[in-house]
């Protein structure tokens, strides 16, 4: 059929032409921008994947220059803990060489003491000075703020490394303690019964002398070992009346005036004026009155015994020391102290008032020791005329003196040869039967910090018990008992509790979880919180606290949620913070309690524990910036390649596919431009028939 109106063929060229022309534009509209989707109505559902993408491409490259950027912040803290640990290390070898006192000369010491001044000056400055991109690193500006709730009285150091506080911005942390760190203990009783320790102090001799006429005065010897037994008589002879002679030995004849002009108080300083009498004894006026005669008398040494009493036998009052002395008491009643440190009991009389025996007596048995009265008192005296007053001036009273030695018992039964040994080394103790368990104490104290132990003694029913422990705490501690030798009637080696001891670490949990114990020291490490924290020696007390905010928050991944965050606390190396368990690194400085010259030895403890601070903090931030910076930034490069390779999968083009569609597409817009035209022309057939 044919028509001229409607030319079907030529709109079926047009629309296969326009087709090809689309085709045509698309091959060269990607090729040109080498992507697939250019718009939307490419590919909708790639170009939402491939934005998607785009998006996790973009935060993730962030994340790795987040994470290049903290390496570098702690990279520039450790730099400035290295400079603290080298001055730490300055100090400690300062310290060493002035604990040469032998051949270091005071100059020197104080020349070494300016130096460790300087170091701890140089050591606060780095703590202030310390800054990335203008924050302070070392100041503890980046340390965790908490809010104490409960117990941490006994906790005496706390770390807390890293905490995730959420969205919520705050952790609340409780520790229980079930059970406490102990020590390392070894126990023995091998030693002889106690008894009630005692000390007798001999008081000068003399004697009271009185006259018929009613006076009364006392001579005392000058001595504590001379004048007793010496006879004193009173002699009427008018020529020497008032005068004193002494025989040298056991006569002291005083003579008086028949007409009564003799006095108490002539004879008194006669006595003591005189140098061929003062020298053995000395008088003093109790009652004035006229010497006319009056009973002969002889001297007689009166003695004290101060006893245990019978509650209390038994070690503890071995080796007391019980002394006499004068000073302002406020009256007769003398005064009874109790010197625990030097295990003294110190009887003062007042010099101005008259003092008896008996009121020393009441004195001691009445003195209180912790709420308890342990002396019981007697006295006697040599046979004669002994006084009953005591004096401070006057004679020999203030050098009595008296100690207990080893009467309380708790003795060993043999010679004993025996070498303990601790964590700090080992010591080899050589004791004689009879040595008593304070002065067994006394010994393996004094070489505490050669061995890490220290010992202790306790006396019940007069039994006494030696335990021998570590200084530490927990199971790295120990105590070692070697005997190397006993006598045959010795029973310490049989008594021994255990030739070697261990201690025991704490067993806590933080937050439900349980922790690492170490000693005193509890530690735990997860996703949440990484804390440190060191209680008191044997503490069992919970304790709680809250994390308010604080610490360096570092964005480690592509989402601002806390799971892809990590904060870290970098507390502070001033002077005043630094320290543990032996005190603060300031104590070091001129004049304070751990200088050369006040405590060398603790201040050399002090040093190491900084130092083992110090150190753990740059193993800590190392540790941080390889395990999670380096290896965070690692895994996201990984994944930027993964993401810009799915990416390029759906939204770049394909050049070889596009080359060949832009070929097809232009061979098609060619012939369908020629088809058209042939289209065009069939409406002239027509003509043909009109011819």
């Amino acid at each position: 059929m044919t028509r001229i109106n409607t030319n079907v063929s030529s709109y079926t060229a047009q629309k296969t032409l326009a087709q090809s022309n689309v085709q045509l534009q698309q091959a060269l509209t990607r090729l040109s921008t080498g992507l697939r989707i250019n718009s939307g109505k490419d590919d909708p559902a790639g170009l939402i994947a491939a934005e998607a993408l785009r998006s996790d491409i973009v935060s993730t490259q962030k994340a790795i220059s987040n994470g290049v950027r903290a390496n570098q912040m702690i990279a520039t803290a450790d730099s400035a803990l290295g400079q603290v640990s080298s001055l730490l290390q300055d100090i400690r070898s300062l310290i060493v060489e002035a604990a040469n006192k032998g051949a270091m000369s005071p100059d020197q010491i104080a020349a070494n003491q300016l130096q460790i001044d300087a170091s701890l000056a140089a050591l606060n400055r780095v703590a202030q000075t310390t800054t990335f991109q203008g924050k302070r690193l070392l100041d503890g500006s980046l340390d965790f703020i908490r809010t104490d709730v409960s117990g941490m009285s006994t906790v005496r150091d706390l770390q807390i490394d890293a905490a995730n506080l959420g969205s919520t911005g705050r952790l609340a942390v409780n520790v229980d303690i079930t059970t406490a760190a102990t020590q390392a203990v070894i126990t023995n009783t091998g030693f002889t019964a106690g008894t009630q320790a005692y000390a007798t102090l001999s008081f000068a001799p003399g004697t009271t002398v009185t006259t018929n006429a009613g006076g009364v005065f006392d001579i005392i010897s000058t001595s504590l070992t001379s004048g007793s037994g010496v006879q004193v008589q009173m002699v009427q002879d008018n020529a020497n009346a008032g005068t004193v002679a002494y025989n040298g030995s056991n006569l002291l004849t005083i003579y008086y005036a028949d007409d009564g002009s003799t006095t108490v108080a002539d004879i008194v300083d006669y006595i003591n004026n005189t140098s061929s009498i003062n020298q053995y004894f000395r008088a003093v006026l109790v009652t004035a009155g006229s010497v006319n005669g009056g009973a002969d008398r002889t001297t007689a040494a009166a003695s004290l015994t101060v006893r245990a009493a019978a509650a209390y036998a038994g070690a503890e009052w071995n080796d007391v020391a019980v002394e006499v002395g004068v000073g302002d008491v406020g009256g007769a009643t003398p005064s009874v102290a109790w010197d625990s440190t030097n295990r003294v009991l110190r009887i003062t009389i007042d010099d101005n008032e008259t003092t008896t025996l008996a009121d020393l007596l009441t004195a001691i048995q009445t003195k209180q020791i912790d709420g308890v009265t342990p002396f019981s008192a007697s006295t006697s005296s040599t046979p004669g005329n002994s006084r009953a007053r005591l004096y401070g001036g006057a004679g020999a009273d203030i050098d009595a003196a008296g100690n207990t030695g080893n009467t309380g018992g708790n003795t060993l039964y043999d010679d004993l040869v025996i070498q303990l040994a601790g964590r700090d080394g080992a010591q080899v103790f050589t004791f004689q039967a009879g040595a008593t368990i304070n002065s067994i104490v006394s010994a393996i104290n004094g070489q505490t910090d050669s061995t890490g132990l220290v010992a202790t003694m306790a006396v019940a029913s007069g039994n006494a018990t030696l335990s021998i422990k570590s200084t530490d705490y927990g199971s790295e501690a120990f105590a070692a008992a070697d005997i190397i030798s006993e006598g045959v009637n010795g029973r310490f080696a049989d008594l021994l509790s255990a030739r070697r001891a261990t201690g025991t670490d704490i067993v806590a949990s933080v937050n439900g979880m349980l922790a690492n114990g170490r000693g005193n020291t509890l530690s735990l490490n997860t996703a949440m919180l990484s804390m440190t924290a060191t209680v008191d020696d044997g503490s069992s007390t919970d304790f709680s606290f809250v994390i308010t905010g604080g610490g360096a928050i570092f964005q480690l991944g592509p989402d601002v949620v806390s799971a892809q965050q990590s904060r870290i606390g970098i507390p502070s190396v001033n002077t005043a913070k630094l320290g543990g368990r032996y005190g603060r690194l300031y104590q070091l400085a001129s004049g304070e309690a751990a200088s050369l010259e006040n405590d060398p030895t603790t201040a050399m403890r002090i040093v190491d524990e900084v130092l083992t601070k110090v150190n753990t903090l740059r193993g800590r931030l190392g540790a941080f910036q390889k395990t999670t910076v380096e290896t965070n930034n690692k895994t996201l490069t990984d994944t930027v390649e993964n993401l810009v390779s799915a990416e390029s999968l759906i939204r770049d083009a394909d050049f070889a596919s596009e080359t060949a569609a832009l070929v097809r597409a232009q061979i098609l817009v060619q012939s369908g431009t020629a088809v058209l035209a042939i289209a065009n022309r069939n409406p002239e057939a027509v003509l043909a028939l009109l011819r």
